[in-house]
């Protein structure tokens, strides 16, 4: 058996739980913890778009529970308005619903439903699932060549989606290393692909680090 570093197994740990917990549905601690600070500042999405994601999953979660109920389980993400269904139902009927209940919330853009028809996943299902994704993530870290803030990734029944803005060539490097993370059964790519142009008008410019004392000096 693979030995891992203490160190790296407590992120790894820490990351599958912070999965976990976000995995069932979106708390509103989200919009006030991250907006404007840190989270902001390193996503690809504007703040405004990230304040429609949270609000595209609390308005479509909730909507869910009132119209099919409490004997599903789906996972509702959204990223810069694309929505990524995952989870199990028990009939086609829920499945197909689901997808009209998206059509009908406000500022989606695009529904990838993944629901399988399948019994429910179990607790120890998930938490399997959350602890892949906190490895996927933690690999992308220490990788160094890709932005892990770029990506977010979504694991069920060892099933990863990943989803973010990113170019083709972060696409390849993002399912490149999920493929060497230990339980990874299938990838599926929910990307929105941007060009290295793009990506260019995204990044942050370089902090400079000469004192204006300094610079202004012959």
């Amino acid at each position: 058996m693979t030995q891992i570093e203490p160190f790296k197994l407590h992120r790894i740990i820490a990351a599958g739980l912070l999965t976990l917990g976000l995995s069932a549905c979106v708390a509103p601690l989200m919009v006030g913890g991250f907006v404007g600070g840190t989270m902001v500042a390193s996503d690809r999405r504007t703040s405004g778009a990230q304040l429609e994601d949270q609000g595209i999953e609390i308005r479509a979660s909730a909507r869910i529970r009132e119209q099919i109920g409490t004997g599903v389980h789906i996972n509702v993400t959204s990223y810069n308005r694309q929505v990524l269904l995952t989870g199990e139902v028990s009939k086609a009927q829920e499945k197909q619903l689901a997808d009209q209940i998206l059509a009908r919330v406000e500022n989606v853009r695009s529904v990838v439903n993944e629901l399988a028809v399948a019994p429910i996943s179990s607790l120890s299902d998930r938490a399997n699932d959350a602890l892949i994704s906190g490895k996927v993530k933690a690999t992308m870290v220490d990788s160094r060549d890709v932005f892990a803030n770029a990506y977010k990734v979504v694991t069920e029944r060892g099933t990863v989606y990943l989803m973010g803005r990113v170019t083709q060539r972060e696409a390849n490097r993002a399912v490149e290393i999920a493929r060497g993370v230990s339980g990874v059964q299938k990838i599926i790519r929910v990307f929105e692909i941007i060009t290295e142009e793009e990506l260019k008008t995204l990044q942050p410019p370089p902090m400079n680090d000469t004192p204006p004392s300094q610079a202004s000096k012959p």
